[in-house]
């Protein structure tokens, strides 16, 4: 544990060991208690803004960045927290669409340290390492200080650290299986748990749902008293139509309709993430005239999402993309039909141990010629051999190749890539998918850091 006498940290890689000192993001106790009494040492930072607060299973972080880049179009100061991060973790920290510096995250990460011991001393486990860093976006938010907090529950939301917030807008993505351990083994009780972010008073703004599970979340709004926006009745994707560098956009937002809109990103699913973040910035900021189309234009044009079928590299074209369940890797895979033409594509696959990694695949194994199975470099990773043995009952012993360091995986799947290119009738690529840090990785490795 740390020690209370302990010296402020100079460096970030010495707040960063501090904060991974701590009880893993893995490591849950369904509790709010102590992430109540840190805020509360820290004077409530959390109720000095506005808030729009994210749950679902995919599209939190996509949804979360667009809600981010049109507020900020509306001239609102923002503060952003997201999870996990894809490469550095100041990324979880935003303070108008830029994460936080090295020297404004070790400042942020000294202002609440001493309170750290406090609360350790005080409750029966000690705070977590994702408790920690929740107090440090709510305080760092408090400070800058934000018109609007943009904040993206790490798992679930009745018992996530983030839930100390009582936000104006609750923004629900879609709801499938996914960390069935701790939050339940069928999406109705997933959305039991993450209906839990809809407070009193506040607006829900819901994306496309099953029956059952919209059954739930509305038995939830009309229990609080919440207003509700559905997408598909109060708002929703009008039309879409891919375009090079992205697609091309008609949504119908809570004010209005918002016509023929570039969004630089590939994927039904990053239209209705655009419509979702467009009617809950329509919800917070009330009224009933439309937010302008050319803020609304601008606002969508420059939006960016890393490790999101991302083209990080060409000849032959790699793409990141940070499906890490069946839900996504299948939107992910509409995706790559819907505005790629790849032939062949070359999967490297790297999952985590705690996932459905049969489902993925499965999810995958039409569109990918041939699946090189990896690893990322964390203690959670799924070895690669015991992917393999899941891949080749799905994909077949020929179609998959075992390659357990993703150097040396990327390579050898961009050498088959590369070998099927260069028959002029071909264009091989790459897709590094699975999970967010293999993802971020990937990333490093091939320079993606902006």
């Amino acid at each position: 544990m740390n020690d209370p006498d302990a010296r402020p940290a100079e460096t970030f890689a010495e707040a960063e060991d501090a904060l991974l000192s701590r009880w893993p993001e893995t490591r849950l106790e369904p509790s709010l208690d102590r992430i109540r009494a840190f805020t509360e040492l820290l004077g409530d930072p959390q109720r000095a803004y506005r808030s729009v607060h994210l749950t679902g299973t995919n599209g939190k972080t996509s949804t979360s960045r667009m809600i981010d880049a049109l507020l900020r179009a509306l001239d609102l100061r923002t503060g952003r927290f997201t999870s996990p991060h894809v490469e550095r973790m100041s990324e979880r920290i935003s303070i108008d669409g830029e994460p936080l510096d090295d020297e404004a995250f070790v400042r942020a990460f000294n202002d609440i340290a001493p309170y750290t011991h406090l609360v350790d001393r005080a409750e029966d486990h000690p705070l977590s390492f994702f408790e920690t860093v929740v107090g440090m976006a709510y305080a760092a938010f408090a400070d800058a200080p934000v018109d609007v907090a943009v904040v993206e529950v790490g798992m679930g939301g009745s018992w996530d650290a983030t839930n100390v917030i009582d936000a104006d807008v609750a923004v629900v993505t879609p709801i499938s299986v996914d960390h069935a351990d701790y939050l339940g083994g069928t999406a109705v009780e997933i959305a039991r748990e993450k209906a839990g972010i809809i407070k009193p008073g506040s607006i829900a703004v819901l994306a496309q749902q099953s029956a059952e599970v919209a059954a739930v979340l509305l038995e939830r709004i009309a229990e609080v008293g919440a207003t509700v926006a559905r997408e598909g009745l109060e708002f929703g994707v009008v039309s879409r139509a891919p375009a090079v560098g992205g697609q091309v956009v008609t949504l119908q937002g809570l004010r209005g309709r918002y016509d023929d809109l570039f969004l630089p990103l590939y994927g039904a699913h990053q239209a209705q993430n655009a419509a979702t973040a467009l009617a809950a910035v329509e919800a917070l900021v009330g009224g009933e005239e439309p937010l302008g189309d050319d803020i609304v234009r601008g606002a969508l044009a420059e939006i960016t999402s890393p490790g999101r079928l991302e083209v990080i590299r060409r000849s032959p074209t790699i793409v990141l993309d940070a499906a890490h369940n069946p839900h996504g890797a299948q939107a992910t895979a509409a995706a790559l039909e819907d505005s790629f033409q790849f032939d062949p594509l070359i999967g490297v696959i790297g999952v985590m141990g705690d996932k459905d990694a049969e489902g993925l695949l499965a999810a995958f194994e039409p569109h990918l010629a041939h699946v090189v199975v990896t690893q990322n470099a964390t203690a959670r990773a799924l070895p690669a051999d015991q992917l393999a043995v899941v891949a080749r009952e799905v994909f077949g012993d020929d179609r998959v190749s075992v390659v357990p360091l993703l150097a040396d995986a990327i390579d050898a799947a961009a050498a088959r890539a590369e070998a099927a290119g260069s028959d002029a009738l071909s264009s091989g690529a790459v897709l590094v998918t699975g999970s967010v840090v293999t993802v971020g990785e990937a990333r490093l490795l091939l320079g993606g850091r902006k």
